[in-house]
């Protein structure tokens, strides 16, 4: 006949000696309470560095566990949790949910030590089962206490994060933004382009958390009605198109219709611009529906100076006319090329010059503004440039 286990034979106590157990037990429990923090100072190198303060609320929580072990072993009403009640709040933050669990582990192993050592042969088969559903208790406990934690401090970076976007969109970003924003552990020093895009219903952050990660990018996001705003940072963010690159891999994150970029800036205290300029990218791009899903906003310049934004007349009219301007010659060809139905031909009969010279402009205007005038949408970028820098001109 196989024999039972020795613990599942154990029989139960009677309510005289389980009287007598529990006294003796409480009798040894300040040498067993000693022992513990013993063996977490000499087991665990994590215990050692922390402040005495922390060090004094894990003695508390440890003695409220054992104590806690002599009122649920009498059938008083005990709740688990009550254990970690002992310590401040800050305590979860201070102490990781894998050092908790360290603390319960070696709190047992030391009690079942002691109980073996300085209790009666009689007593240990009972307290040592006991000990087991115990600490099962108690770890449900610390699990509901750090996950209560955890909700909390996310909804709480939640609504920090939102006002941080906020406050950028608003392009109020001062030193008490840059304070939330470090608090969040964003790096101060990175590079920073804005995004936007159209929010799914129920969208999950997390979920675009995680996707822009993988690809790279550090994340702080909100989403604003329907739209979804983000600060992507990250060694993703490097240049622009590099950025939009990085992006288009994540596309499916967000609900149809256009992703815009702002321009890479050097830092917060400049993201409010990113952020001016991907905000009219992102209202003016259903202006061009053919366009690529996923686009900076100096890409929409003529949709944005046509809707009214003046830094995109700026930068069509002053800034690129005046690249043009600066040469009258590529000026003057560029505006005879658009205007011969881009042919090379045309242009050279009308300018009488040899078409190799109007390929050398086109190639050289290329260079100087980075559009190309044989491309119809560039042509079409070019074209609104001259327009408004006659305009501002006269």
């Amino acid at each position: 006949m196989t024999p039972e286990h020795p613990r599942a034979a154990t029989p139960a106590p009677s309510i005289r000696g389980k009287a007598g157990l529990i006294k003796r037990f409480r009798a040894a429990s300040g040498e067993i309470n000693t022992a513990a923090i013993t063996a977490l100072d000499e087991r665990h190198p994590w215990f050692k560095r922390l402040d005495a303060d922390s060090r004094s609320w894990i003695s508390m929580v440890a003695r409220a566990g054992i104590d806690g072990f002599v009122a649920w072993f009498a059938g008083e009403q005990f709740d688990p949790e009550s254990i970690f009640e002992v310590a401040p709040k800050l305590m979860a933050r201070r102490i990781s949910l894998g050092q908790t669990v360290d603390l319960v582990r070696t709190t047992t192993e030391v009690v079942e030590e002691q109980i073996g050592k300085i209790l009666p042969r009689s007593d240990r088969p009972v307290l040592q089962v006991a000990i087991l559903q115990y600490t099962r208790e108690v770890a449900f406990g610390a699990a509901q206490v750090y996950a209560r934690a955890a909700e909390a401090r996310g909804a709480w970076d939640s609504r920090i994060e939102a006002s941080v976007i906020d406050a950028v969109v608003r392009g109020e970003a001062d030193e008490q933004v840059f304070s939330r924003v470090s608090a969040l552990g964003w790096r101060t020093d990175s590079r920073i382009a804005v995004l936007l895009a159209t929010a799914p219903p129920e969208m999950n952050l997390d979920d675009v958390r995680r996707a822009l990660g993988r690809a790279g990018f550090d994340m702080l996001a909100t989403v604003q009605g329907r739209r979804f705003v983000a600060l992507l940072g990250g060694q993703a963010v490097t240049n622009g198109p590099e950025t939009v690159r990085a992006v288009e891999a994540i596309v499916g994150c967000f609900a149809p219709g256009p992703v815009v970029v702002g321009p890479v800036v050097s830092s917060l205290a400049d993201a409010s611009q990113s952020a001016r300029e991907a905000a009219s990218g992102y209202r003016a791009a259903k202006a061009w529906p053919e366009g690529p899903r996923v686009l900076l906003a100096t890409d929409l310049l003529p949709e944005r100076a046509l809707s009214g934004d003046g830094h995109a007349r700026r930068a069509l009219g002053v800034d690129l006319y005046g690249d043009l301007a600066a040469h009258p010659d590529l000026l003057e060809t560029v505006v005879g090329f658009l205007d011969h139905g881009s042919s090379m031909e045309a242009t050279a009969r009308a300018m009488f010059v040899h078409p190799n010279t109007v390929r050398y402009r086109l190639k050289r205007i290329s260079e100087i503004t980075g559009y190309n005038p044989s491309n119809a949408r560039d042509a079409y970028i070019l074209r609104m440039a001259v327009t408004l820098g006659r305009l501002s001109a006269s």
